[in-house]
């Protein structure tokens, strides 16, 4: 009889497909993903946070947000009792239900990528820089606002949230994160993002350096408008990092740290699109075309030329 289990590179392929479509979660499933992780979680001795979207729905709706595609939720490395050789106990206790996981190291954070269910958690393990902690796209969140988790009653059990959550959510979101948006809210997040390079990262001049003299660690976007024609001066945001302004040839480059998602920010004439995630590797030339029948919403869109 053949088996319905899935082989590690089956299951990386499914991780990539939903990570790229961002199908809506089965919020049954969710739920019983969310509590099996918390038991992990528990018996590790393992203090965690709901983040981003999660604690959004959480602390607004009391639910998850049923268009949202994933979970997320966070630890601090240093804090709480939390140290990084943890990390490695609970995934094989995670894989030893059923999950499927994967383990990625990054300067800022290590995270920790749980499927089950075809349901996604994203469980970032912070590093405390310069007194803050980035979360996706690239705000750097201040510490003082995770020092003391503020625990609340959600799906029947208790969860921890930053604290005060509101002002979590306001410094994420804007302050209308209280209105409901499945498309939008992006550029809210954009709005709000502090300016300038997340602490941890190399600064302009070393971005400078990097860009005109490493092009090993650098990626160029082609911005072109909707009749197929390069843009000049197109002002190009990758979130959290830089800011750069396509040449003549309808060209913008930039620094990247490495292969990842990326929120960009794209602005020219009367066409401002903010694409919230990117997947974009040093090295590789991007090509952005807008689409004016959908001006926002858009997700994966930029093609490699």
């Amino acid at each position: 009889m053949k088996s319905d289990k899935l082989s590690d590179s089956e299951n990386d392929e499914l991780m990539l497909h939903i990570e790229r479509t961002i199908p809506p979660m089965n919020i049954k499933d969710a739920e019983s993903l969310l509590g099996e992780a918390k038991e992990v979680f528990d018996e590790h001795k393992i203090t965690f946070f709901l983040r981003q979207g999660t604690c959004l729905g959480a602390v607004r709706d009391k639910a998850l947000i049923e268009w949202d595609d994933d979970l997320d939720i966070g630890s601090i490395i240093g804090m709480h009792g939390f140290k990084e050789e943890m990390i490695e106990s609970a995934v094989a206790d995670l894989r030893a239900r059923g999950c499927y996981v994967e383990v990625h190291h990054d300067g800022l954070y290590t995270a920790v990528k749980i499927m089950k269910y075809k349901i996604r958690i994203d469980w970032q393990c912070y590093r405390v820089v310069k007194g803050t902690i980035s979360h996706y796209p690239g705000v750097p969140f201040p510490i003082k606002l995770f020092t003391n988790l503020y625990a609340i009653d959600f799906l029947g059990k208790s969860y921890n949230v930053p604290s005060p959550p509101g002002d979590y959510l306001t410094y994420k979101y804007g302050p209308d994160w209280i209105t409901p948006k499945q498309i939008g809210y992006e550029k809210d997040v954009f709005d709000n993002m502090p300016s300038g390079t997340v602490p941890g990262r190399p600064g302009k001049f070393r971005q400078w350096f990097l860009v005109n003299f490493r092009s090993s660690q650098t990626a160029t976007l082609l911005v072109l408008d909707a009749d197929g024609l390069p843009v000049i001066g197109a002002i190009v945001v990758i979130a959290g990092l830089n800011r750069s302004t396509s040449d003549k040839n309808g060209n913008a480059k930039f620094y990247l740290p490495g292969p990842d998602n990326y929120a960009v920010s794209i602005k020219f004439k009367d066409v401002e699109e903010v694409l919230y995630e990117e997947t974009l590797t040093p090295g590789n030339k991007y090509i952005y075309r807008p689409d004016p029948a959908h001006p926002a919403g858009r997700y994966f869109i930029l093609t490699e030329g």
